[in-house]
């Protein structure tokens, strides 16, 4: 070499690497040293296979998460029917019938009827002229003529006189005269009715088999100058104590025997019995015999009661 002297070429690795040990000596005496860098070689890394997704954990059901779910009816219990057999038919037998009344009763109030024996008779002026004492009537009940006692002076000269039935007015309410003459509506020669009359007053009532009932002793006549009923002595004809009763009118009837009118009443023994008592101030309750009984409707037959039954059965079974 030029300019200085040659070294020996296996001098250089010697002295680098003595050089070496000096540096690692003086870390060992000056503390750690830093790891030499070390040029690290390279190796291909082969890639990685993709990563296999991790499974999601499966959702752990909770009552509150659960949805709720309709609930389903519960199965109907079916359980055997039984079926019972029909009842018995049972046939009720019909009632037994009404007994028939005895009588029918009319009530007659004291202002519609006034009674005629005795009763005032008056002219149409008010100057009461006598007293009413009999009312004579015809084979078909039907009034003819009126009695009337004409009064004297003092009773002198009093006298029984038969005015038509057509001459009076009757005013039940009166409490005057009741009964009004009006003799200038008489013709003088006025001719007596014809055929066979009866006067009223102490007539006997009989039965159709000629028994007695009563005997006459007081008429009802009405505003209209019709009777209405008749009052009865019953005394001695079902009892022995003193009875009197009323009897309507309508129920009499007049039969003709050996030329007499004969009035007639069909009242038994226990008809008369249930009659309330005539009272003279008190309304009048006139009696007339019952009418005969009309028989009970029929019952429907048992053919139809059962067939309703077995009707009724077949629906409840449905």
């Amino acid at each position: 070499m030029s300019g200085g002297f040659s070294r020996p070429a296996w001098r250089l690795p010697i002295l680098a690497l003595f050089a070496l040990f000096a540096l690692s000596g003086c870390s060992l005496l000056w503390g750690p040293q830093q790891a030499p860098i070390v040029d690290a070689t390279v190796m291909p890394v082969e890639p990685a296979s993709a990563p296999v997704a991790a499974s999601e954990p499966e959702p752990v059901e909770t009552e509150a998460a659960k949805p709720e779910q309709p609930k389903k009816p519960p199965k109907p219990v079916v359980k055997p029917r039984k079926v019972e057999p029909p009842p018995p038919v049972v046939v009720t037998p019909p009632p037994p019938p009404t007994p028939a009344p005895l009588i029918v009763l009319r009530t007659i109030e004291r202002s519609e009827a006034r009674t005629l024996l005795d009763s005032e008779v008056q002219k149409p002026d008010g100057k009461v002229v006598g007293r009413a004492v009999d009312l004579i009537a015809d084979a078909g009940g039907k009034p003819r003529e009126m009695v009337v006692n004409l009064q004297g002076f003092l009773g002198v000269g009093d006298r029984k006189v038969n005015f038509p039935w057509s001459a009076f007015r009757f005013t039940p309410s009166a409490k005057t005269a009741p009964i009004t003459l009006n003799a200038a509506a008489v013709p003088a020669n006025a001719a007596k009715p014809a055929g066979v009359q009866l006067p009223l007053i102490d007539a006997t009532v009989e039965r159709a088999n000629g028994a007695k009932v009563g005997r006459v002793i007081d008429v009802l006549i009405d505003g209209n100058a019709q009777p209405q009923a008749v009052v009865l002595d019953v005394n001695g004809m079902v009892s022995t104590e003193r009875r009197t009763i009323a009897a309507n009118w309508s129920a009499l009837h007049f039969v003709t025997k050996d030329k007499e009118l004969h009035p007639q009443i069909d009242l038994s023994d226990a008809q008369i019995n249930a009659t309330p008592p005539y009272v003279s101030d008190k309304p009048v309750r006139a009696v007339s015999p019952a009418p005969p009984s009309t028989p009970a409707a029929a019952t429907a037959p048992p053919a139809t009661t059962a067939s309703a039954a077995a009707g009724s059965n077949a629906r409840a079974a449905r």
